[in-house]
């Protein structure tokens, strides 16, 4: 991919979430009266989010000519939870799409551990130059990450502002996630398929 797809690419990716956050800080305070109803500012941001993830999806596969299987599954999450969110009014529903997600990752990982496969190696297509082994080793140890993020997620949004939901939400997780894998680099020079 060139240099110019990359900068592209990630834009996509990290584009809509920064889109979101804005939003979010211009219209948190406000409420909406649409066809009879009142919105709160974090409904109608969600209510925008969801075209705009579908469309840098699109975008994404356009350029790159692939969307990843995590990609996918999070938007199928991201457009279900999200419609209910503005179809019920709740914001509630947005707000366990972490956690529903995560559980359900950490819950698939451990069926693959249970029969001595690592989904994750299949997901991320061997993305990683480690022995199966490594690739098993990293897969325990995702699904103890994920099934912490989905609890941390639950305390998280039941427990605290929405101002501090949505922080963790769009960065807390993902700085949480980059601090996993940066954990994992002895990992992955003991387990490395290179030769340098």
């Amino acid at each position: 991919m060139s240099d110019q797809n990359d900068w592209r690419k990630q834009a996509l990716d990290l584009g809509p979430v920064l889109l979101f956050v804005a939003g979010y800080v211009l219209v948190r305070e406000k409420t909406f009266a649409i066809g009879g109803r009142d919105y709160e500012g974090f409904v109608i941001v969600t209510a925008c989010f969801i075209p705009l993830l579908l469309l840098t999806n699109w975008l994404l596969y356009k350029l790159t000519g692939k969307v990843s299987r995590m990609q996918i599954f999070t938007l199928v999450l991201a457009v279900v939870f999200g419609g209910l969110t503005v179809a019920l009014n709740d914001e509630r529903f947005f707000k366990m799409k972490s956690t529903l997600a995560f559980g359900i990752f950490s819950g698939l990982l451990w069926i693959g551990i249970a029969r001595g496969q690592s989904w994750l190696e299949f997901v991320m297509d061997g993305a990683l130059p480690i022995t199966h082994e490594g690739w098993m080793i990293l897969t325990r140890r995702l699904a103890i990450f994920f099934a912490g993020v989905a609890v941390a997620n639950e305390i998280i949004w039941r427990g605290f502002s929405t101002d501090v939901f949505v922080a963790w939400d769009t960065f807390g997780q993902m700085a949480a996630m980059m601090g996993f894998f940066v954990t994992q680099a002895g990992l992955f020079k003991r387990h490395s398929t290179e030769e340098t």
